[in-house]
């Protein structure tokens, strides 16, 4: 018999490391409330359609009951108030389970993981029931979802959960939020409001997410490589034509000096190489597996970090230096499934980042509104290097995430653009609750010594005006949703204006000809996705009124008592203000209308339920539209005017 060697034994016994945030009393809290949002989501894009039941003589404020009937026939009864846009809140405390009459099966009579601590007779009022993991089981006919589906979403909703697990353990409160940095506090932020699965990570171990995610608050520092010319490109902007002009701001001279000598102990030339960092799961898990040939070749060569420490924002691929905050933001591929793309970067995109920051901060500069009222922040991606795959990036027909394995956007930092007495923060955060139930809007606005009304009024002139400039004078948007707005505050905590990330991404432009877009250089013209002036709305609609503001707005209500239609009215104000100001733009106000009596229903949970599911493809996914929702604005109107 072949013998193998065997590991000695350590001293001591091995102990896997402790989770001290999945315990039960936290747990049962995260799955309470995100059982409700799914609820509430799934309602809003009529993956759901709750019925309505007879309201009692008197409510408690927390809304009207509602009701849906499982697969296996019991009845799930909430109670929900509506809001703008046909969207949905649920009282997390309110969900409860009747049995369906003869029905013995362990689940349904809530003596599985969803039961909770009712009474176990099938009153009428049923038991309480808050697993949403369970509901996901028993209402996957209900739902629609195949099995392959339902297997995927379990395991990314289970992976939200213990990420929401680890938030709740390790939650501050909001006064202690408020004192945080703009790079410390993303990693307290709870993520996409609107998607269900929104920390899923496939790809993730628990050890990896321990160390790379926002919420673990873990400053880190990232290996460099070097890649040789034959395969891969750079591009930089004004100032940075040459990796060696990027290499003098972001390395110091003995960092740049090992590289080189790294290289020359091999008997390469560093002039034919260029250095970008990667993430370490990455360097792990896609490009030494799939890269290989070019490792083997010297194509690719391992350096060292640079010393510098990183801090992982929201969008887990983007690290934020904190070391040297006057040095570049890096966003980095990670082939890891989240929140419904792998989150990679496409080579024609990342080649062509530097030119759409060149020309979207042109029409900024020579824009005296953009430029001198708003005082915008375009925080533009300023050089990128791509690198090829031999075999890969010349098969169209692979799903997408195998083009997109291997590249970095140096992107500006925020911290030297603001002023004295400055401060930002995204504009997710005010959609965050501490522990205790204050919102962090209320902690600011309190902080701001204005009254709640006049606050919101300034946070919607910081807003609203250079983005709605930008679409109506350049037929141009960006996507301002919660990550990629952030909110500059004053000394106050007042707002006063905004800057805006992520460009080559999220910006898009008038189908319709425009005279505007006359400058536009050919090789962002031919990158640039371009909608219909009727759709091109949809991304201040769905990213920030719908993605922020329907969820803000009955935040301000019962936290700042500022009633939701009021709140919807100074929206509309802000907007009818910009169209007094421009009124030789009056035809591009009537082309992109803002304030039309509907507008299309995007969907995101849809997407990933009904649509694409977990399928590979080689395009990356889009949100569904499913039926329209009424307009707020529109309907502002009739009580303004």
């Amino acid at each position: 018999m072949q013998k193998y060697p065997v590991s000695p034994e350590p001293a001591g016994r091995q102990q896997l490391p402790d989770r001290p945030e999945l315990n039960r009393a936290v747990w049962d809290r995260v799955t309470a409330q995100l059982l409700a949002k799914m609820l509430g989501e799934f309602a809003y894009e009529e993956i759901l359609l709750p019925l309505p039941q007879q309201p009692p003589v008197t409510t408690d404020g927390t809304g009207e009951p509602y009701a849906l009937l499982l697969d296996d026939g019991a009845t799930l009864a909430f109670r929900a108030r509506r809001g703008v846009y046909g969207s949905w809140r649920v009282d997390p405390s309110s969900v409860r389970e009747t049995t369906a009459p003869g029905n013995g099966d362990e689940y349904a009579n809530g003596n599985g993981n969803g039961g909770g601590n009712g009474d176990g007779n099938g009153s009428p009022q049923g038991r309480p029931f808050r697993d949403p993991l369970l509901f996901l089981t028993r209402a996957r006919r209900l739902l629609g979802l195949d099995g392959a589906t339902l297997g995927h979403l379990v395991r990314e909703l289970t992976r939200t959960l213990a990420a929401d697990a680890h938030l709740a353990h390790t939650a501050l409160g909001a006064a202690e939020l408020a004192d945080l940095g703009y790079a410390e506090l993303e990693g307290h932020q709870t993520g996409h409001p609107w998607l269900v699965a929104n920390k899923g990570r496939l790809g993730f171990s628990a050890t990896d997410a321990a160390r790379f995610t926002p919420e673990a608050r873990a400053a880190t520092t990232l290996p460099w490589i070097a890649v040789s010319t034959r395969i891969a490109g750079y591009r930089g902007g004004p100032g940075l034509a040459t990796p060696d002009e990027l290499y003098a701001r972001e390395l110091d001279p003995a960092v740049r000096e090992a590289f080189a000598a790294r290289l020359a102990d091999r008997g390469l030339d560093a002039r034919e190489y260029v250095y970008l960092p990667v993430h370490p799961w990455q360097w792990d898990e896609w490009i030494v597996p799939l890269y290989a040939p070019a490792i083997a070749g010297n194509d690719i060569v391992p350096l060292y970090a640079d010393g510098d420490l990183r801090l992982a924002q929201q969008s887990i691929r983007t690290f934020a230096n904190v070391g040297r905050p006057d040095r570049f933001t890096v966003k980095l591929p990670l082939s890891i499934l989240n929140t419904l793309v792998w989150r990679g970067l496409p080579t024609e995109r990342t080649l062509a980042a530097p030119a759409v920051t060149g020309w979207v901060q042109g029409l900024c500069a020579t824009d005296p509104f953009l430029r001198d009222t708003c005082a915008v922040i375009l925080l533009g991606e300023v050089a990128s290097v791509t690198v090829e795959h031999p075999l890969y990036d010349r098969l169209p027909e692979v799903p997408y995430q195998f083009k997109e394995i291997l590249g970095a956007i140096w992107r500006e930092p925020l911290p030297p653009r603001l002023a004295a007495g400055e401060r930002a923060r995204t504009l997710a955060s005010l959609l965050h609750t501490d522990p205790e139930g204050r919102a962090f809007t209320a902690e600011l606005v309190g902080r701001s010594g204005l009254a709640p009304r006049d606050w919101l009024v300034r946070l919607f002139a910081a807003l609203l005006p250079p983005l709605l400039h930008f679409l109506y004078r350049y037929g141009t948007v960006f996507s301002p949703h919660g990550e990629n707005a952030i909110v500059v505050f004053d000394e106050r905590d007042v707002p006063v204006r905004l800057a805006i990330k992520d460009f080559v991404d999220d910006v898009n432009v008038s189908a319709h000809p425009l005279p505007e877009h006359d400058t536009m250089p050919a090789d962002v013209r031919a990158v640039l996705l371009t909608e219909a002036p009727s759709f091109l709305t949809q991304f201040i609609h769905s990213g920030l009124f719908v993605g922020v503001f329907r969820y803000l707005s009955p935040l301000c209500e019962e936290q700042l008592g500022v009633p939701e239609g009021e709140f919807w009215s100074l929206v509309r104000a802000e907007i009818l203000r910009h169209h007094a100001r421009f009124p030789e733009l009056k035809d591009r106000f009537e082309m992109f209308d803002m304030l039309t009596p509907e507008i299309e229903r995007l969907c995101l949970n849809r997407n990933r339920l009904l649509v694409d599911g977990y399928r590979d493809r080689p395009d990356r996914p889009h949100a569904a539209v499913h039926g329209v929702v009424p307009n707020p604005l529109h309907f502002a109107a009739s009580v303004l005017e």
